[in-house]
């Protein structure tokens, strides 16, 4: 099934635009990375906090959809610890706890030296339905 999830959020505008790629999905677990580029930093050129919470947002859905039920952030916070070094931003999502209903998820995103920069966690609410994957 982690073909078809990786599949899945390969069809996510947003994340395309941002140049995200999904690397890996297991349940519960997600990877995803972006190139850092000029158009990703903000006036004083370092990485905008916004493209930092985009990445971590959209490994903790793909994580959180990695049982192939339909799951939606219903909370989210940030903490930024370090401007990221290089040219490559990492995330990586892990579920930490979760009931029939909702589930939570802390993703640490680094830089390509494997500083973190910053920790994202969430809550997603899962429904009955499940993703469709045609």
């Amino acid at each position: 099934m982690s073909n078809d999830i990786i599949t899945y959020f390969g069809k996510d505008r947003f994340a395309a635009l941002a140049g995200i790629k999904l690397v890996e999905v297991k349940p519960g677990y997600a990877k995803a990375n972006m190139e850092i580029t000029d158009k990703h930093l903000n006036a004083v050129n370092i990485v905008q906090g916004g493209v930092t919470f985009t990445l971590a947002d959209f490994a903790f859905a793909a994580a959180s959809n990695s049982y192939g039920l339909v799951s939606l952030g219903i909370n989210a916070n940030i903490s930024y610890f370090q401007p990221p070094r290089g040219k490559m931003l990492i995330a990586e999502a892990q579920e930490i706890s979760a009931t029939k209903k909702i589930a939570n998820y802390n993703v640490d995103i680094y830089d390509e030296d494997k500083n973190v920069v910053a920790r994202f966690t969430g809550m997603a609410y899962r429904k009955k339905d499940k993703l469709e994957f045609a």
